[in-house]
């Protein structure tokens, strides 16, 4: 098989392989409205999924005592874990990765999720063996700093030139940009097709198939 562009796949999680966004942004909400505090809109908690969960909550809801945000995190767990089981991938996506791992590439998840959140995400999709490596935001910079990309990339001795980013949110392709990666869009998600537009993806996919047989035929 001749490659065409790409060694290493990196993909987001929420939002672009789990169609969780709905629901983060309900828990969101429900953390703010647990402690009394200004409840952020829908825009407002979408926009910030993607991000470490501290640094989400601190974007949704700016401008607070610092001493609330280890409260919401906590109060945004509670909700999220006693929801979380009734997520699941978007159609499509399990036989993505199958066929992507059988044509030799390296697969990577890069999210704001935590190690145990990933890793029970991962766990509960049955989708630990499908990736060679993975980074949450509590392991290292939040996006949309480079370092989760950077470090995939020497952990699976790739090159980031050949490297490509996919996610659903403005902070996966400017990470993307940061690292020197090509970074790709998916309208499904978080963010709004016209915001994703501007960081000039190379392709935006309105689906998990739009985005499999893209893949196939470029990547």
């Amino acid at each position: 098989m001749t490659r065409k562009q790409f060694d290493l796949i990196v993909f987001d999680w929420d939002g672009t392989l789990m169609d969780s966004t709905a629901t983060i942004v309900k828990c969101i909400q429900a953390a703010a409205k647990d402690l009394g505090l200004p409840i952020p809109d829908n825009k407002a908690a979408s926009h910030v999924i993607g991000l470490g969960l501290q640094d989400a909550m601190e974007a949704a809801l700016p401008g607070l005592d610092p001493r609330h945000y280890p409260r919401i995190v906590e109060r945004y767990r509670y909700h999220y874990l006693s929801k979380d089981k009734g997520l699941a991938l978007f159609e499509g996506v399990r036989e993505m990765l199958t066929e992507l791992s059988q044509q030799g590439y390296f697969l990577a998840v890069a999210t704001g999720k935590s190690r145990v959140g990933l890793n029970r995400a991962l766990d509960a999709a049955n989708l630990l063996s499908v990736f060679d490596a993975t980074r949450c935001a509590d392991e290292t910079f939040s996006k949309p700093h480079p370092a989760m990309l950077q470090e995939l990339t020497r952990e699976l001795g790739q090159d980031i030139q050949r490297t490509v980013m996919i996610g659903d949110t403005t902070h996966d392709l400017q990470m993307a940009i940061n690292a020197g990666a090509a970074g790709i869009a998916v309208q499904y998600g978080a963010h709004p097709a016209h915001e994703l537009e501007t960081l000039n993806p190379i392709y935006a996919a309105n689906s998990v198939p739009e985005l499999h047989a893209w893949l196939n035929e470029n990547a």
